[in-house]
């Protein structure tokens, strides 16, 4: 499958700033997704995106590799969320969408698909054919990173694109699905800098961990918050998370978005 070449990356692209720059002046979703697949501020990153995307893996010679980094997919009305580590060397890398084209975003999928928030239960490139129900699926961080590992500073440096997206899904969104540990203290970082206040202590991660964050301050309604580990093939070899465990987590999730699709 070819890829379609993007746009240029833009002067200031390089820009350590450019996500703080840049998120917080986006109106718009789509707006946000271009500007996040222009960013080069981690050069870590870049250099691995890059290296993996010239030296394709044998089974995928044929493939225009995306090469950047991976924008959220769904749509802009969305009231659920789900926000996990996603862009696969190889998977989401290659694909230029989240979740797709690797075995995690199979497991992902299916689990959306038999609740109804996923048009098919797989996902193999961007045009498939696939669609989401009032779903939209982001990352903590868009690059592809070395042993799935992004650093403190990568993190702390992509924040302001999922801080951005959060607050531009604020008016619909009523839950978030954060997958696994990195993903649930990058989701209640990202909210502290919408503004929205967390409970104190400090929830801690944990399988069907349920936090709600009230309504109020020109806040439309409550916001629910809930853990599930992360469906990698680390943890779905081993049954760590199995399937009806993510189904009932994000049928719990979809329930409280108040979506009619569940099933």
């Amino acid at each position: 499958m070819k890829r379609p070449r993007g746009r240029g990356a833009g002067p200031d692209a390089d820009d350590p700033a450019f996500p703080a720059r840049h998120a917080p002046r986006c109106t718009r979703l789509g707006e946000l997704d271009e500007l996040v697949a222009r960013c080069r501020a981690c050069p870590r990153l870049v250099a691995w995106r890059e290296e993996a995307a010239r030296v394709k893996r044998a089974s995928f010679q044929d493939w225009e590799y995306w090469g950047r980094p991976v924008p959220g997919f769904g749509p802009a009305d969305a009231s659920l969320a789900v926000v996990g580590l996603a862009p696969a060397a190889h998977g989401a890398n290659r694909t230029g969408r989240m979740f797709t084209g690797d075995a995690t975003g199979d497991f992902l999928f299916a689990a959306l698909h038999e609740i109804g928030l996923a048009s098919q239960p797989t996902s193999r490139h961007t045009g498939d054919g696939l669609a989401l129900h009032g779903v939209r699926l982001t990352a903590p961080v868009h690059c592809a990173p070395p042993g799935n590992r992004p650093t403190a500073d990568e993190r702390d440096a992509c924040r302001p694109w999922l801080s951005a997206e959060l607050g531009l899904l604020a008016p619909r969104l009523r839950a978030v699905v954060a997958l696994g540990g990195f993903g649930w203290g990058a989701l209640l970082a990202a909210i502290r800098e919408t503004g929205r206040p967390l409970p104190r202590p400090r929830p801690v991660f944990g399988h069907g961990v349920h936090v709600v964050l009230p309504a109020g301050d020109g806040l439309p309604h409550p916001l629910h918050l809930l853990g599930s580990y992360h469906p990698s093939q680390r943890n779905t070899f081993t049954g760590r998370l199995t399937f009806p465990m993510l189904v009932e987590v994000l049928r719990r999730a979809a329930e409280l978005a108040q979506l009619p699709a569940v099933r």
